[in-house]
């Protein structure tokens, strides 16, 4: 590896993409203004693929099923030691939190390009991760200390904090493994299913119990933090419109969070993040009450699909900062440099048919045509021609528009969704069309459940 004598010259001359799709690409990018080359792997579903030819290199890693290829650690490492990179950053999903893929990238001298596996481990580990923050002095919801060995103990713990409650995987994320029950005769019953979906996501079935709050907000803060101990703080993200625990719609700021409110917010997530020594991007999730009290829910160890909002309005590239601190280098900027400006939000756009209940729209896209102009971004791994897969995540685009305002970035995403035009598969486009001319997401009036209320089949 070569020095570096400032902050053009970096410790990695190739990293290896462990991902597919926008966020290989976004990766990708980072990585070229950095001057690092880029290697990007592909199942044989993906050997055509926008990502493939977009990088420097590329290496095959096996048949389509993930299992087989994106998620088959000994195939990673094998593509990362054959094309000869230093790194590999994992994305989002796929093994982006799995610490026993960062343990075995150092073992193999390949830096991981995200935060210690221990720091995985702890903030993954979601019962665990609740008495760390406990220990720091985050608020947290009430419920557990640990996981629930039997129904009696968790009939016990219910009666304590009170219905309803959640029943929680302790692994995992993605809303797999979580349940709402609202009186003990439902109990025993949420318990064994949570655990048998998280079992089969996870790999892991143990759960516990969390009192459930009603119709929330979720609101995350975004944290970088380097090896030398600096932490800062991006503010908040608004995560709330959510279909089935999964994000459809996040905006930057959020019109529920006062600049005393995002100050107490941005200290708790500081302090969640020296808790476990982290470096790298990650995100403190919190719900709000309409009280104003917030409690950690959960933290992303990894890049979020959302981070592009925070970009926009903050004017930071989060992921050559991955790149950066991954390498060893400081943060390159410190707390009061980072001001926020203006206002962005991201729709995104999924291969889903709202019609069929959103079921996932598999297939050859005919027609894409791209929004453009003043304010648009679109993070895409598609084009004209390219094939929607069943194996995968059916997010087609990221499509991000910032505004000086909240009511010019929704002006401006409106115009840009009447751009947009897909063909060949059915997309999410028209339900983002009526959410920008909702009365109370305009307001600002919304909540988790907000999706469910204007979408029954959400």
């Amino acid at each position: 590896m070569a020095d570096h004598g400032n902050e053009g010259i970096f410790l990695f001359k190739k990293i290896l993409v462990a991902n597919r799709g926008e966020i290989a690409i976004r990766i990708m990018r980072a990585a070229r203004e950095l001057g690092v080359r880029t290697v990007a792997v592909y199942s044989d579903a993906d050997q055509g693929a926008l990502h493939v030819r977009y990088a420097d290199e590329a290496f095959p890693i096996g048949p389509a099923p993930s299992t087989l290829s994106y998620l088959h650690i000994p195939n990673i490492i094998n593509a990362a030691v054959q094309t000869g990179a230093e790194a590999i950053h994992p994305g989002y999903g796929f093994l982006s939190e799995n610490h026993h893929f960062a343990a075995v990238c150092k073992t193999w001298g390949l830096v991981f390009i995200g935060p210690p596996a221990d720091a995985i481990e702890k903030m993954g580990t979601k019962a665990l991760a609740r008495q760390v923050m406990k220990e720091a002095g985050v608020p947290v919801v009430p419920g557990t200390e640990g996981t629930i060995s039997d129904v009696s103990e968790a009939l016990a713990v219910a009666e304590t904090i009170g219905y309803p409650i959640l029943v929680k995987a302790s692994y995992g994320g993605g809303g797999r493994g979580i349940r709402i029950v609202e009186d003990p005769d439902k109990l025993a019953e949420a318990l064994e299913s949570a655990s048998r979906e998280a079992k089969s996501a996870f790999g892991q079935g143990d759960v516990y119990l969390e009192k459930y709050l009603s119709n929330p907000r979720h609101i995350e803060i975004q944290v970088l933090a380097d090896q030398l101990g600096h932490v800062v703080t991006l503010g908040e993200r608004e995560s709330s419109l959510q279909r089935r625990r999964q994000k459809v719609l996040e905006e930057a700021p959020s019109t529920a969070v006062t600049a005393e409110l995002r100050q107490k917010m941005s200290e708790a997530s500081r302090r969640a993040a020296e808790a476990v020594h982290y470096a790298s991007a990650g995100t403190i999730e919190f719900l709000l009450d309409a009280s104003g009290h917030f409690y950690f829910m959960e933290m992303n160890t990894r890049i979020q699909v959302e981070h592009t909002v925070s970009e926009f309005v903050t004017g930071i590239d989060i992921v050559k900062e991955q790149i950066r601190v991954a390498a060893g280098l400081p943060l390159s900027m410190s707390q009061a440099e980072i001001q926020m400006n203006g206002w962005s939000i991201e729709c995104r756009i999924n291969a889903e048919d709202p019609d069929q209940s959103f079921r996932p729209s598999p297939g050859r896209v005919e027609v894409w045509r791209e929004p453009g102009g003043p304010g648009v971004r679109l993070d895409s791994g598609a084009n004209p021609g390219y094939e929607v897969q069943p194996f995968y995540d059916s997010l087609l685009a990221k499509l991000i528009t910032w505004g000086r305002t909240r009511d010019e970035a929704i002006a401006r995403m409106k115009r840009a969704l009447s751009e947009f035009e897909v063909e060949g598969v059915k997309t999410t486009i028209d339900m983002h069309k009526q959410l920008m001319d909702d009365e109370d997401f305009i307001s600002g009036a919304i909540h988790i459940n907000f999706l469910g209320e204007r979408f029954p089949g959400a």
